[in-house]
């Protein structure tokens, strides 16, 4: 069946997360990078965490919890204006580049974001980015109250679009996202932004790992998981050319 739905996945693949490392610096000079690494890795393993254990927050709730975890662990004081400065910057993550025309390439299909965010914070981004003017629709799943790479999760896409399946590419960044979206049964695209000979390289270059290296390590490469991505590209630019 031809594709008649495009969907992404937001954090990572259409808005760059390490956009938050400037802010984080700026607020706790000299802890930016280890903060932003180590906040995202917390902030997804309490996704998957709240999910096997039943007890769902959304992700405004976990983002926040997850950065308190982080600004514990490395002993940081700090005041509620610094905490909430930073928090405030999922609601501003920089699109990648090339997202607007891949996008707007993608017309006449329809289009639409699926996330782990909440509402709230997703429809902020999408009205700051502009990509508002481009979408269908902005899927959270606070409906389902699981987050992927819950099957139910990807439920949502066919609720909202009227689509089955074999009509959707679903395009991530994340790994683990790509494997959950073709495990339901989806067209996936993978975008392969660090390659696994950029990665070792990187990993055996220095003696100490620094702490981007190191969660590109843990969270950019195809995982184990038994399920390959239909499509493998760099970039969001090359979608046009395999929808």
């Amino acid at each position: 069946m031809s594709i008649k739905a495009v969907v992404f996945d937001a954090y990572g693949t259409l808005y760059d997360i390490q956009s938050v490392a400037e802010i984080t610096e700026d607020a706790f000079p000299g802890y930016g990078e280890l903060i932003t690494q180590v906040w995202r890795i917390k902030q997804l393993e309490y996704t998957w965490l709240r999910s096997l254990m039943r007890r769902y927050q959304d992700l405004a709730a976990v983002t926040r919890d997850s950065l308190a975890y982080t600004l514990r662990m490395l002993g940081l004081a700090y005041e509620n204006d610094a905490f909430e400065r930073v928090i405030g910057k999922y609601l501003q993550l920089d699109l990648y580049p090339d997202a607007t025309a891949a996008l707007a390439a993608l017309k006449p299909r329809q289009l639409a974001i699926l996330s782990n965010g909440s509402p709230d914070m997703l429809n902020a981004l999408v009205r700051n980015s502009g990509l508002d003017t481009l979408l269908d629709a902005t899927i959270s799943v606070d409906a389902k109250k699981i987050f992927k790479p819950s099957p139910e999760a990807y439920e949502l896409i066919g609720e909202v679009l009227g689509t089955q399946p074999s009509e959707v590419l679903f395009v991530s960044s994340n790994p683990w996202d790509a494997a959950g979206a073709k495990s339901f049964g989806l067209t996936v695209a993978w975008i392969e932004r660090v390659t696994p000979e950029a990665m070792a390289l990187a990993c055996v270059e220095n003696e100490v790992v620094a702490p981007l290296t190191m969660f590109r390590a843990i969270r950019t490469q195809m995982d184990e998981l038994g399920f390959a991505p239909d499509h493998r590209i760099r970039a969001l630019s090359e979608l046009p050319g395999i929808a």
